[in-house]
């Protein structure tokens, strides 16, 4: 079976580099074996910000491709926290996504979809995991989805 690196090399997908926190907190904590990794922002493939408000300035799928950035991100931290060996991680275990919604926004889940059919796509089984999708009146830097991770690491 190949490992996770081998697999998103298949695919084409290449990790962007591990962003610095901007704020006082660490971007990953190790604990007991699960990697619990601080919030991904929305950010495009040349590091800009993907803002705006589901329901009012994106659509669903633009909400979901923002999701899915954040994804990337998220494994981008996961590599980092293991010495850029990717392939410690052994299963992504929960999601928490927040989009940055209007009040009668009500496609969180499919937003979030974006992250959760990427993370599968890219890591087969081992990329299948617990999830909730919130809504957030607004996200840090008016981004439109920021998604935190734990995932399992050998």
């Amino acid at each position: 079976m190949a490992g996770h690196t081998a697999r998103l090399k298949d695919l084409g997908i290449e990790l962007p580099e591990a962003s610095a926190p901007a704020a006082n907190y660490v971007p990953y904590v190790e604990a007991g074996g699960l990697l619990y990794v601080s919030g991904q922002i929305s950010m495009d493939a040349e590091g800009a910000l993907i803002t705006g408000k589901l329901g009012a300035d994106l659509d669903t799928p633009a909400g979901a491709e923002a999701a899915k950035r954040c994804a990337l991100m998220l494994l981008a931290q996961v590599r980092a926290a293991c010495g850029g060996d990717l392939d410690r991680m052994t299963r992504v275990v929960k999601l928490t996504g927040f989009v940055n919604s209007t009040p009668d926004f009500t496609e969180q889940p499919k937003v979030i979809n974006g992250a959760s059919d990427f993370l599968v796509e890219a890591l087969g089984e081992a990329g299948r995991h617990a999830r909730s999708a919130v809504s957030a009146g607004s996200l840090p830097l008016g981004v439109a989805v920021e998604i935190e991770g734990i995932f399992e690491i050998a």
